[in-house]
Formats: C-alpha cells, sequence, structure tokens
C-alpha cells in the first residue's frame, strides 16, 4: 500500500504537534541548580536520566512520573539528606510545567486543517491523561480529530489497536511524529506507515536509528511538508 491507499493518520502530539521537550529541558537545567551544591549538572543529569528510565515501569510518562524521578534522584544526590524546602521547589518545578501554555509548532493547524478534509485523524500520544486533554484543549486544534488516544506506551499493539478500532487497519494507516521509537518504528513493525518530523531536542529515552530500505518509512523535515505527500497537487 502506497500513502495515496491511507484512509486514517495518526499524529504524535508532544513535539510534534506542540512543543514540550523544551521546558523539560529548561526545568531540568533548574534542578540540576537547585542540587549544585551536591553534585555538577552533568552528574545531576545523568542520575536523573538513569532514575527516569528507572521509574518508567513505575509512575510511566509525563510530567507527574517525571517530578517524582526529581525527587527520588534528589534523595540519592543528597544521601537523603534533602530538606523539605527543596522537595516543595521541586514540586513547584512540577506545577510551573503543568501550567505553561501550550505552543503549537509551525504548519500543525494548517496541515491538521487539510487533512481533517480528506482522511480520518486520530491522535495518538502518551503520558498523563489529565495533562495530555488539558494540552490537547489548549492547543485548539481538538476538533480536527476523530478520535483520541491517550495510552500508556506505544508499541505495534498500540498501533494494530489503535488503527483497527479508528480506521480500516494498519495497513491503510500512516503514524507521524518526532520519535522513531515510539512513533515511528512501532507502527511500521504493525504494517502501517511511518513519518518521522524531527524536533531539534529529544528525550534521550526516545532514541532509535533510523529504519533502513524501509518502503513504509518517510522523512520530512517540518510539518509543511506533510499535505503534499497526500495531496501531490497541493501547494502546502
Amino acid at each position: 500500500m502506497s500513502l495515496a491507499d491511507v484512509t486514517t493518520i495518526g499524529f504524535d502530539a508532544d513535539d510534534t504537534l506542540w512543543q514540550n521537550e523544551h521546558f523539560f529541558k529548561m526545568t531540568e537545567a533548574r534542578f540540576a541548580e537547585l542540587l549544585a551544591d551536591h553534585a555538577d549538572m552533568e552528574t545531576i543529569t545523568a542520575r536523573l536520566l538513569e532514575t527516569e528510565r528507572r521509574n518508567l515501569s513505575y509512575f510511566g510518562f509525563g510530567i507527574k512520573g517525571f517530578v517524582l524521578s526529581m525527587i527520588d534522584t534528589a534523595i540519592e544526590v543528597t544521601s537523603g539528606r534533602v530538606d523539605a524546602a527543596t522537595i516543595a521547589e521541586i514540586m513547584n518545578y512540577g506545577r510551573a510545567l503543568i501550567d505553561h501554555p501550550v505552543e503549537t509548532l509551525p504548519h500543525a493547524r494548517e496541515t491538521l486543517e487539510a487533512l481533517s478534509e480528506t482522511h480520518r485523524l486520530v491522535l495518538v500520544t502518551k503520558g498523563d491523561l489529565f495533562d495530555q486533554e488539558r494540552k490537547l484543549a489548549q492547543s485548539g486544534l481538538g476538533d480536527f480529530f476523530d478520535a483520541v488516544e491517550i495510552v500508556s506506551d506505544k508499541t505495534m499493539a498500540t498501533y494494530e489497536r489503535v488503527f483497527a478500532r479508528h480506521g480500516d487497519g494498519p495497513d491503510r494507516a500512516v503514524m507521524i511524529g518526532n520519535s522513531l521509537k515510539s512513533d515511528v518504528l512501532p507502527a511500521i513493525a504493525a504494517g502501517a506507515h511511518g513519518i518521522f518530523v524531527p524536533h531539534p531536542l529529544s528525550w534521550a529515552l526516545e532514541h532509535a536509528e533510523p529504519p533502513q530500505n524501509e518502503p513504509l518509512y518517510h522523512e520530512i523535515e517540518h510539518l509543511g511538508e506533510l499535505v503534499p505527500l497526500f495531496h501531490p497537487h497541493s501547494s502546502g
């Protein structure tokens, strides 16, 4: 099947339709500064990443898991001597992330508007349910989607289920996102097309190598290049 046969288009949300990792990186820098008396920035960020990796199976993706991992890291880095004021400041970091206005990425709105006229659009995002619903509402993009799936993780089985439920199966679907590991590779494994849209910032735990000689794999520089793939005579 080619892209011309696609009836359902899945979109990732964070760092595909709106900014996300940028704010986590800013918070990570503030966290390292908060603990600067105990270790240097490189050590703290490395310890935080390892803690996040360890905690994923317990707390999942999103802001709440990130905050818990910062607290966990602070306990480890200070050998259990972290004080209540520091914990309170970390909690404030989490609240600031949640309160931050949503910033949609260039071309997101016009791309969704154009494709929603000819295809079934499904938002497939992982993370905290409350936070993802909040960001979708604030983005003003929700009306373009026929369905929204907020999942605990993105696997081959996830895409098989989502595209069977909301479309004509994976072989008539495409998944678009900034993560090869979560958006593109498991969708291709399920039989769908995968379109990689790189973002300047990416979480280290989402790193993966692009597939080689894979006809279902596509890559574009930004969302402004997406519409012509489905509407060849469109100017984008």
